[in-house]
């Protein structure tokens, strides 16, 4: 890094310190002499606020099959992690996924009917010998 960009950097965090140290100040004589914020002049606006918090609190009861429910919503749920930096999708099956071709050969192929393919070469082998002794 380069000299000026030290320093710039200083720079900034000093201006940033003093002006959070001059608001603490301002702040801790405020609670000292016992004085009360004016909400009226923050920039906020309650009236959206408390009709948001209004909208949440709804509740919507049904009846349909003797089921009742009731859904109160205060927030986001956590994102879904699917498949996390664990999981190898590259190299080799997924674990409880879909069965590969082998094994949905296996599964629809009869027993009888899976028996290893005849050895030609043993049978070949045997007509050689035969063919030798004459």
């Amino acid at each position: 890094m380069s000299f000026t960009r030290i320093a710039a950097a200083a720079l900034l965090v000093l201006a940033l310190a003093s002006t959070v140290q001059g608001q603490s100040a301002v702040a801790r004589s405020a609670m000292a002499d016992g004085e009360t914020v004016d909400v009226s002049r923050l920039p906020l606006n309650l009236d959206r606020i408390q009709r948001e918090l209004r909208q949440s609190a709804i509740r919507e009861e049904r009846e349909g099959l003797n089921l009742r429910y009731v859904i109160d919503v205060y927030g986001q749920a956590p994102p879904l992690v699917i498949f996390g930096p664990q999981d190898n999708l590259v190299y080799g099956p997924v674990p409880h996924g879909a069965p590969t071709h082998r094994e949905m050969i296996e599964h629809v192929t009869p027993k009888e009917y899976r028996a290893p393919a005849a050895d030609f070469s043993a049978l070949l082998r045997w007509l050689a010998e035969r063919g030798s002794k004459k």
